[in-house]
């Protein structure tokens, strides 16, 4: 049997946090417009890049017809938002960015 959760377990949990930057991905208004096809590519592409350099903690794309990815970035929000200005699809129109200060926990993973 588990025993409940304390108030001092929620203390020393809070105590490891981390800041991160959440990252919400909107369809926008140019989702369609001509070249699309290329410009998500390279979005696609640059996205995995990011992760690979240890940018992106946790890469979620999302099948909607609203919200088409979600992202926990390593870094400071100032710096999150000015990688994702440079997002071609960001930068287009085609998606619209926002980017929330977040905390997680060393140790937590997707399983």
């Amino acid at each position: 049997m588990k025993r409940p959760v304390t108030d001092e377990d929620v203390r020393q949990l809070a105590a490891t946090a981390r800041p991160y930057s959440l990252v919400i991905l909107r369809w926008g208004p140019a989702r369609r417009q001509n070249g699309a096809v290329e410009t998500e590519n390279a979005h696609q592409r640059r996205m995995v890049e990011l992760r690979r350099d240890g940018k992106i903690a946790i890469l979620c794309p999302v099948t909607s017809d609203t919200i088409c990815g979600v992202a926990v970035l390593t870094v400071p929000v100032d710096e999150a938002s000015a990688i994702m200005q440079g997002d071609p699809c960001v930068h287009l129109g085609m998606m619209n960015c926002e980017v929330l200060p977040c905390y997680s926990f060393p140790g937590d993973a997707l399983p």
